[in-house]
């Protein structure tokens, strides 16, 4: 039986405590929504934020919804040599020991001491999807993106919940090496 999983891309974003949201927004802002993700209940933001780096900044990065407990800026490599931010691989909510950064909004400022990560890849499956394909929670996986530039992804993490829907996340450099874009498939092979 084919593992067969949709890609999506996930480019530079930011996800802000309520607190946070507020320092940079204004007290009591909530952030609106953009547009729906592929795990439910998540959304993109319509609001941006600046992000900036000892070396560098990008004015427009985008915001996930709804708010967290802890405040996270995911990047990539690429991204990280432009700000000047030598951030690790993590999964994400694991920011202890990672750089901070300075956020600029509407409204302040915000210097985070920590929460800065390259997230590490990772499958989101529901539980009934993982159970039939024999896939424990945080088990490393292997696997294939096809096409002209395809390659072998590993230390794939498996995610698993009653709460998440399928579909395999990628940062914009990976995506970039195989030739993926948005809703391709990957398969599992180990």
């Amino acid at each position: 039986m084919s593992k067969t999983v949709p890609v999506g891309v996930s480019a530079r974003h930011i996800h802000l405590t309520q607190e946070h949201v507020e320092a940079l927004f204004g007290p009591g802002y909530q952030l609106t929504e953009f547009k729906p993700l592929s795990q439910p209940g998540q959304f993109a933001a319509n609001e941006q934020v600046a992000v900036i780096g000892s070396k560098g900044k990008f004015d427009k990065v985008r915001i996930l919804g709804p708010a967290r407990p802890a405040s996270q800026l995911e990047i990539s490599r690429t991204d990280s040599f432009a700000l000047g931010v030598k951030a690790p691989v993590r999964e994400s909510g694991n920011i202890d020991g990672t750089p901070g950064i300075t956020l600029k909004g509407p409204a302040g400022e915000v210097e985070l001491e920590q929460g800065v990560i390259i997230a590490a890849r990772h499958i989101h499956f529901h539980t009934s999807e993982a159970e039939a394909w024999g896939i424990a929670d945080k088990q490393l996986l292997k696997v294939r993106l096809g096409g002209d530039r395809g390659l072998v992804l590993e230390n794939v993490i498996a995610r698993v919940s009653d709460s998440f829907k399928l579909d395999m996340h990628i940062d914009t450099d990976e995506a970039n090496a195989a030739g993926a874009n948005n809703g391709d498939t990957a398969e599992i092979v180990e």
